[in-house]
């Protein structure tokens, strides 16, 4: 005699991966909170910028996490916007990732028209190249 999944029991498996999710980055945000990415040793340099000597996209994104744990927005927009401004888009895309998967609606990924990903992607870049040169250099954590 098999058991079968009601649609409580449906819902509660389908959310289990957005919830893994923010347990994961609950945990990293907490850890960067915890551990001051701007003292020296406690994480490694970044190879892009070691290799090149030009910053990444990703640069100064611990540090921003960290102003923001630490409650000081502005600080965190002065290291690293792109990531700064990215926080509240992801948590938008986990809600409704989180939302359709306990409605049993289209996976998240389904949803996003590939035009925002590739949008997205080239103001990444233009951020990337204009950070590296002399009149963005208010970009640069």
């Amino acid at each position: 005699m098999g058991k079968t999944e009601g649609p409580r029991g449906a819902r509660a498996a389908a959310v289990l991966a957005p919830l893994g999710v923010a347990l994961a980055a609950g945990a990293a945000v907490a850890f960067v909170g915890a551990v001051n990415p701007g003292e020296p040793g406690h994480y490694p340099t970044c190879p892009f910028l070691m290799l090149t000597g030009l910053y990444c996209p990703g640069c100064g994104g611990l540090r921003t996490v960290y102003a923001l744990v630490h409650g000081d927005p502005v600080a965190a927009l002065g290291l690293n916007p792109f990531v700064a401004l990215m926080i509240p888009v992801l948590v938008v895309l986990w809600g409704r990732w989180t939302l359709r998967a306990w409605s049993g609606g289209v996976p998240a990924g389904k949803s996003i028209r590939p035009a925002y990903v590739w949008s997205l992607l080239a103001l990444l870049v233009v951020f990337w190249i204009v950070r590296n040169l002399p009149f963005g250099e208010f970009l640069a954590p």
